[in-house]
């Protein structure tokens, strides 16, 4: 490491320290301790995943277990409990760690078990955004987001500090692991993170008014049969009004379950609805393709097609059809891919009524009812411990 300053050695400035032992804190100790890690699990029967690094898989042969690293925090589920506690025990011996016992919090998650499911919550975290912006006391509101303007780069005057501003925006950020109604809200407030003005503001503090509200609200996973993945893609074309470059949508469900869901401005300007609604569509088959292969990882192989509900006609004879080159050449390779995809039979792109396309919630804002609505399907909810004396 470079010589720490006010430490310099006057004689010696082009000097570096020798470091006998890694220090926790180093850019590198991370890389140090995984592979550290890393090395004696797979010594342990484990096989990393190729889709997600910091899952590793055990199997032999009817027994099973997934175990998910994050730094020195460790999730651990296997088939059988003699399997669980032998696995724990080895690390133990290795390692200075501790059980926690069965899954209650994780990262900042908490985590509510009960016979119908998971009931995934960050309520204790939703209140220290509120309380950081001295908001307790708010008046609340039933959606995060007006549905009548969209926020511009140069509307009204730029915030005096704007250091509030980006840190309420930045953890909401990580608030959205457990709250997919607040994801189109939150990216449209990430976006004027360089330069926020008072409109800005306004649209931060009306997601935390509608918190306020929902609290105890949070992503409830239901025991259920995993038949397959059912997608649904949205795209709000040209909606920013600076660069009048489209919102895309998605949201991905294993089975009954919401696991994956994203809100983004695409990158380039799209020259008509339909490329703006095949490009979310391309986007949400990769999803879905990364899906399918972590959950061979698992062991959980899906026997069938893989449905991506699209609301444009166009978009989805675009993907079908291999004869319209001269108005889609622009976006040739998007068309390649999920082509291939819906060639191979691995992809069913089908069209869904706007009133049941789930994926409007991350592209626009949306009225009272039709949000509660659609925020329902999602499964986010409140809390089974609020709603069991009701």
């Amino acid at each position: 490491m470079h010589q720490p300053q006010g430490f310099v050695d006057p004689d010696h400035p082009d000097y570096v320290c020798r470091l006998r032992r890694s220090l926790y804190g180093l850019k590198q100790a991370p890389r140090a301790w995984f592979q550290r890690f890393a090395k004696f699990i797979t010594g342990c029967g484990f096989r990393g995943s190729v889709c997600d690094p910091s899952l590793f898989v055990h199997q032999s042969g009817s027994e099973t277990a997934y175990l998910l690293l994050y730094v020195d925090d460790i999730i651990l589920t296997a088939s059988t409990d003699a399997l669980l506690c032998r696995f724990i025990d080895l690390m133990k011996r290795e390692f200075a760690m501790s059980d926690l016992g069965p899954l209650h919090h994780f990262l900042g998650i908490t985590v509510t078990r009960s016979s119908s499911g998971l009931f995934l919550s960050q309520s204790l975290y939703a209140q220290d955004i509120i309380a950081l912006a001295s908001m307790t006391k708010c008046n609340p509101v039933t959606t995060p987001v007006d549905t009548n303007s969209k926020l511009s780069a140069t509307s009204g005057p730029a915030l005096s500090d704007p250091t509030l501003y980006r840190s309420l925006a930045g953890a909401l950020q990580y608030l959205t692991f457990t709250r997919p109604d607040i994801s189109y809200a939150v990216q449209q407030v990430c976006l004027f993170m360089h330069d926020p003005r008072e409109p800005h503001m306004h649209a931060l503090k009306r997601i935390l008014r509608y918190l306020q509200r929902t609290i105890n609200h949070g992503l409830f996973l239901s025991v259920s049969s995993i038949s397959g993945l059912t997608a649904y893609s949205d795209a709000d074309w040209a909606g920013c009004p600076d660069s009048r470059r489209s919102t895309y949508g998605f949201c991905v469900f294993l089975g009954d379950n919401l696991i994956s869901w994203s809100s983004k401005r695409q990158g380039t300007v799209s020259r008509s609805s339909a490329e703006a609604e095949y490009r979310g569509v391309a986007n949400a088959v990769a999803e879905t393709t990364w899906l399918h292969n972590l959950l061979l990882e698992l062991r959980l192989p899906l026997r069938r097609a893989t449905i991506v509900y699209c609301d444009n006609v166009s978009a989805i004879y675009m993907s079908g059809d291999p004869v319209q080159h001269q108005r889609t050449k622009h976006v040739e390779i998007d068309i390649h891919f999920v082509r291939e995809r819906v060639r191979i039979g691995a992809i069913q792109v089908l069209h869904v009524p706007s009133e049941n396309q789930y994926a409007d919630i991350f592209t626009k804002g949306l009225h009272r009812q039709l949000f509660v609505r659609f925020r329902s399907s999602l499964s986010v909810c409140s809390s089974p411990a609020q709603t069991k004396g009701v």
